[in-house]
């Protein structure tokens, strides 16, 4: 039996090809293989090839954190927001057994082909958690420096937990920044 795939079911398959072998290792070869889909299929849900998969990709991971880390710490009460930002990335990142694409896009080659789309991904996260801290009381300046801290954090703890193959350093590193966050 034949597995029927509409566009929006191949996408998470690309997310973790490219998660896994980055974009230049993900050869149009080794997606079909790994997700079994012909290269006709592929063609016809990415008429650009795999520059428009790997768009199609970031802007989904673009889509998920804008709806349950931006919007809500910009929206939000700043307390609530910022606690389930802690709980969301954790979701989000499996506990660090996730790598995060856009991060790993912007320490290759790849950088340069989608470097619009890492940098405003860090810079609207940084400034949704700063715009956060602002409404929470801190002065703008600060807010800035702890916001920039914190996804910084966040970026590092999911490279040292998968360096040291240690999902739980993760969970503990997100608690650390949540508790220094709050405290200062």
């Amino acid at each position: 039996m034949k597995t029927l795939y509409e566009r929006t079911d191949v996408v998470p398959l690309l997310a973790e090809i490219f998660r896994e072998l980055g974009f230049e290792g993900a050869t149009l070869s080794r997606i079909t293989e790994r997700t079994g889909i012909g290269k006709g299929s592929l063609y016809h849900f990415f008429p650009g090839g795999k520059e428009e998969m790997a768009a199609v990709v970031l802007a989904d991971v673009d889509t998920w954190f804008e709806q349950f880390v931006y919007e809500p710490l910009r929206r939000d009460d700043p307390a609530e927001a910022i606690a389930a930002m802690w709980k969301n990335v954790d979701v989000y990142f499996r506990s660090g057994g996730r790598i995060c694409l856009v991060g790993a896009f912007a320490l290759d080659e790849t950088r340069e082909r989608f470097a619009a789309v890492i940098n405003s991904y860090f810079q609207r996260w940084i400034d949704a958690l700063a715009d956060a801290l602002v409404r929470s009381g801190r002065p703008a300046g600060e807010a800035r420096a702890v916001a920039e801290d914190a996804v910084l954090g966040i970026q590092g703890a999911l490279v040292l937990s998968r360096a040291l193959d240690d999902k739980g350093l993760f969970k503990r590193a997100l608690d650390q920044m949540a508790k220094r966050l709050s405290a200062t």
